[in-house]
């Protein structure tokens, strides 16, 4: 067995009462004494705190390195502003999705954030194609997420400058004592800072979050829950090397100057493939939200039906919104069933249970746009 390893905040989970669980290689806190349900609910009304200092941070620096991360990665990243983040894919030979992360433009360099569980793989990725004409500085700091509609009442007090920065923004600022970097979003669908601070001042600066009145320390399954919520995929589950983005409604993820017609078309890993699929729309399945009736919960790995108990698809994402107050999922149906509306079924212990097909987010983003 290969040891867990430990985020820089490890100790502080442990005295909040944390229980720890493995993920992505890591000892991580999947849920505190308040309890999943309830971190939930106060991320949701107030402001939640979470350790993701196990996902990988790089900076990538040299010559024309947007061009060059664009050769791996289908936005738009020459277009993008100094100050900007945007999401991005990293994407296989045959159109698959090898990892999704963020990619913020921070002026001489450009600072990648990527899923824990793939960070290995990424950094050998960037190496591999692009460590013989650019640097890559893998780096060990620590990363919090400060998240939920009061995120901008606790910064206005910490660092009234992060508070004038819009979704998907980045800067560098002084909070609470300490030098850190920041970015206006995170993966619960409401307004926040992800905040990139040194690893030994990491306990320190979430220390000061959590004295907060509106702050309470949050963990994994209320993280997934909120995720799951705005309709946002986890790696490994909603997306991997046999999913093409336009199979996983990411459409949107490849920048239209990298389309078929656009300034710079191509130029990625798998390109014939997706481009084709964006043009021809010629896919056979599609990531699609269901939501379903009653309490009970359909979880990943659930199959769906069609009336007739035919297979149509899969559930890849699922389980009880507290905030919609009903079963939510997120999977794959066979294209004919991808409408908003659509009735599908799922095989839950021996019973059908009807779902419909709905547009994702199920809540409402709570993003801050100006």
């Amino acid at each position: 067995m290969t040891e867990l390893k430990r985020t820089p905040l490890h100790s502080l989970h442990t005295q909040l009462g944390a229980k720890m669980v493995p993920f992505a290689g890591y000892e991580m806190p999947v849920q505190y004494p308040l309890g999943v349900k309830k971190e939930h609910e106060h991320t949701r009304q107030q402001c939640g705190l979470f350790d993701v200092s196990h996902m990988g941070q790089i900076l990538v620096s040299g010559d024309g390195v947007a061009d060059a991360l664009e050769t791996l990665i289908p936005a738009d990243l020459v277009g993008l502003k100094v100050g900007q983040q945007r999401y991005g894919l990293f994407t296989g030979t045959e159109g698959g999705i090898i990892d999704d992360l963020m990619v913020v433009n921070a002026g001489d360099h450009f600072y990648l954030v990527v899923n824990a569980a793939c960070k290995d793989q990424d950094i050998a990725h960037l190496r591999t194609n692009l460590g013989s004409t650019h640097q890559i500085d893998v780096l060990d700091r620590g990363l919090l997420a400060l998240q939920g509609p009061q995120a901008r009442d606790v910064m206005q007090r910490l660092c009234p400058a992060a508070c004038d920065m819009t979704f998907m923004q980045h800067g560098r600022f002084s909070l609470a004592g300490h030098e850190v970097w920041i970015s206006r979003s995170g993966y619960t669908g409401e307004d926040g800072f992800e905040i990139s601070v040194a690893a030994e001042a990491s306990q320190a600066l979430a220390e000061a979050l959590l004295a907060e009145p509106e702050v309470e320390a949050i963990g994994l399954g209320a993280r997934d829950s909120l995720r799951l919520e705005a309709g946002l995929c986890l790696y490994g589950h909603d997306m991997d090397m046999t999913t093409t983005p336009v199979e996983a409604s990411l459409i949107w993820a490849i920048g239209k100057p990298r389309r078929h017609g656009g300034e710079r078309p191509a130029g990625f890993p798998g390109a014939d493939i997706i481009l084709h699929q964006v043009d021809a729309k010629d896919h056979s399945r599609k990531r699609v939200g269901l939501v379903g009736e009653g309490r009970a919960p359909v979880r990943e790995g659930v199959t769906l039906v069609d009336e007739s108990g035919q297979e149509i698809g899969q559930v890849t994402s699922g389980g009880f919104g507290p905030s919609v107050g009903k079963p939510v999922a997120m999977g794959y149906v066979e294209r004919q069933w991808e409408a908003p509306g659509t009735t599908v079924f799922a095989l839950v212990r021996g019973k059908s249970l009807p779902m419909t097909v709905t547009p994702m987010p199920f809540v409402e983003p709570g993003y801050y746009r100006g």
